[in-house]
């Protein structure tokens, strides 16, 4: 288990109600943000301390990893300069009774704050340019200590909220109502044919001649081998819901084929690939269920490299999919 900071004050109803936690990718200026980053290594059964009004009123146990998901239309005119596609967790909040304040505790948790990535001021205020951070063990366990047994019961309850398996795929279903409103739009447009809009809705479940271009490049699972069709996914490297143009999603080169296990994780952002073909495994990604799909996790294991263009498809993915910081806590 990790521990985490987040910062919601123009946000923390709606995030509490909901159950989550959203973010932006990136800043507005479109830089790279260590405390967006920081959403992309919160793992199942980490703890979360929620700052707002000065106080710390929430503590909640995350029940998914990332993922890529459209900013929460409750937000409003909250946020109004965030960019529409962020990262969002699952979290199951627990409001607490005894809301403490950190500034009237700066003289026990001051020695326990990093000097790096803080989420606190010096004073005990907290700091408006954060929104998650990673928390030491050791400040966690003041924190505990300060609120008392509200917040002991959520971090025992922790695994077996996360191991609640009748909860339904929050991930699966938020970017499949996104997909889904997407392929209205496409079959909206009015200047595409028939036949055109079939083809790019098709695209979206790796089928039809987004499918047929992918094979003419790819011939099996670069991480199994097999090589039977009907094994096999055509994988889009920079999702579907991403693509910027329908030639983005038809583009061979923005394809995979992999076997459904593979997909999935490829998919969540739980392993990608180096342009040279190295495996990347994420740091949240449960290594042991990992190593029961057939993935290796420990060592260097190269599929071979990739072509130029898909290259280019595959760095979106690390920058964008894939669930790794790239900003160290």
């Amino acid at each position: 288990m990790r521990h985490w900071w987040v910062n919601q004050n123009q946000t923390y109803r709606q995030e509490i109600s909901g159950g989550y936690m959203w973010s932006p990718k990136v800043s507005k200026n479109g830089r790279l943000n260590p405390f967006y980053e920081f959403m992309r290594e919160v793992a199942p059964g980490d703890l979360v301390f929620s700052f707002a009004d000065t106080l710390i009123k929430a503590v909640g146990i995350a029940t998914s990893p990332c993922y890529d998901c459209p900013k929460p239309p409750e937000f409003g005119l909250a946020g109004k300069v965030w960019g529409q596609s962020g990262w969002r967790v699952d979290v199951r909040w627990l409001e607490l009774k005894n809301q403490i304040k950190p500034a009237q505790h700066m003289t026990t948790i001051a020695m326990y704050l990093p000097e790096k990535y803080s989420p606190l001021q010096p004073s005990g205020a907290g700091l408006q340019s954060v929104y998650l951070t990673h928390v030491p063990d050791s400040l966690a366990s003041e924190l505990i200590n300060l609120i008392g047994s509200e917040a002991s019961h959520a971090r025992g309850m922790a695994q077996s909220w996360v191991s609640d398996v009748t909860a339904p795929d929050a991930p699966a279903l938020a970017q499949a109502e996104w997909e889904q409103d997407l392929a209205e739009r496409i079959e909206a447009s009015v200047g595409l044919t028939v036949t055109e809009k079939r083809q790019v809705i098709l695209a979206r479940r790796g089928q039809g001649k987004f499918r047929e271009r992918v094979a003419r490049i790819e011939h099996a699972c670069r991480i199994t081998g097999v090589n039977r069709p009907e094994h096999l996914i055509a994988s889009h490297c920079k999702p579907w819901r991403d693509c910027e143009s329908n030639d983005e999603r038809l583009d061979g080169e923005n394809g995979l084929l992999l076997t459904p296990t593979v997909d999935h994780l490829f998919d969540r952002g739980f392993i990608s690939f180096e342009d040279n073909g190295d495996v990347l495994v994420s740091p949240v990604a449960h290594r042991e269920s990992l190593k029961r799909m057939g993935i290796e996790v420990v060592g260097r294991v190269n599929v071979g490299a990739f072509s130029e263009g898909q290259r280019r498809y595959l760095e979106f993915h690390r920058e964008a999919v894939f669930l790794e910081a790239r900003v160290k806590a």
